[in-house]
């Protein structure tokens, strides 16, 4: 009896025992630590560090063309002021083109500018019919052979709409409003009779020179050749208005001519100020802080 006594004392304390060993023993280690959980850092679309093309801004331009004109028509006075007659024929010749101007585009389809043009000489080929003179040539049936030229400087303001683009290719069409300033050199008169005979000798009519209001309509081609750099071919169709033409002369005199229109070709380049842009700056990357969970 006192044997199972004292066996169930000591089984009691050897529990007892390593209870209290197993409860210091969790009391000795360290608290346990979860990792810490990483959101992944917001990012950012990449910018191109290439130069971009300016949607607007200044531009210088300069073109050079060709025009074919046509005369509209050719009236003067004939032996006094009672009889207003009109030329027989009246025909240009077509003559060269050179200008510049300065404009701003305003937006990447609209644009504006100025344009100064000179029109180098121009040959005028005319003719008149007559007779009943009391001596000469025209004693009887005659006619005459009128030479000038004319020269002409051009100031429009114009505007501009890109109606269609593909890739470094955008058509446009525009308007221009103005003067034409015409200086007319003198008027070679020769009248000779109709058939055979001997011719009077010519006379030169002074010429005049005058402003005329102008319009034109322009179609044509902007060719891409860099972000600040443009080339130009395209189509222009210019109406000058009539005006005085040549001086009286030997009883002949003044002469109006009813104004001309031509169609012109021309090509040139636009330079655009500022029209490359610096390369953008990337802006830096954001990393939160780490986040626990």
């Amino acid at each position: 009896m006192k044997t199972n006594l004292f066996a169930g004392i000591a089984a009691a304390a050897v529990v007892a025992a390593v209870g209290t060993g197993s409860a210091l023993a969790a009391d000795a280690l360290p608290p346990i630590v979860e990792a810490p959980y990483y959101e992944a850092p917001a990012t950012f679309e990449p910018i191109s560090s290439e130069t971009v093309s300016s949607a607007s801004g200044w531009y210088l331009r300069g073109d050079v063309g060709y025009a074919w004109n046509k005369s509209r028509g050719v009236d003067f006075f004939q032996g006094g002021n009672d009889l207003y007659s009109p030329f027989t024929t009246s025909k240009l010749r077509g003559g060269y083109s050179i200008g510049g101007g300065v404009g701003y585009k305003t937006s990447s389809r609209m644009r504006f500018d100025a344009t100064l043009d000179y029109f180098g000489k121009t040959k005028f080929r005319g003719s008149t019919t007559g007779g009943g003179s009391g001596s000469g040539a025209c004693a009887t049936s005659c006619t005459s052979e009128d030479l000038s030229e004319y020269t002409a400087l051009s100031l429009l303001a114009n505007a501009y709409v890109d109606l269609y683009t593909h890739g470094r290719f955008s058509f446009y069409a525009g308007a221009g409003l103005g003067g034409t300033y015409v200086k007319w050199d003198g008027l070679d008169n020769t009248s000779c009779p109709t058939g055979t005979g001997v011719c009077d000798p010519t006379i030169s009519h002074g010429g005049a020179a005058n402003w005329r209001f102008t319009y034109a309509l322009m179609a044509g081609t902007t060719i891409n050749i860099n972000c600040a750099l443009d080339a130009d071919v395209g189509y222009r169709y210019r109406n000058v208005r009539g005006g005085k033409m040549f001086e009286y002369a030997s009883a002949g005199g003044p002469g109006y001519d009813r104004g001309f229109h031509s169609h012109e070709v021309r090509g040139g380049l636009r330079y655009t100020f500022g029209g490359c842009d610096e390369p953008p700056v990337e802006p830096p990357v954001f990393t939160p802080p780490p986040v626990y969970k």
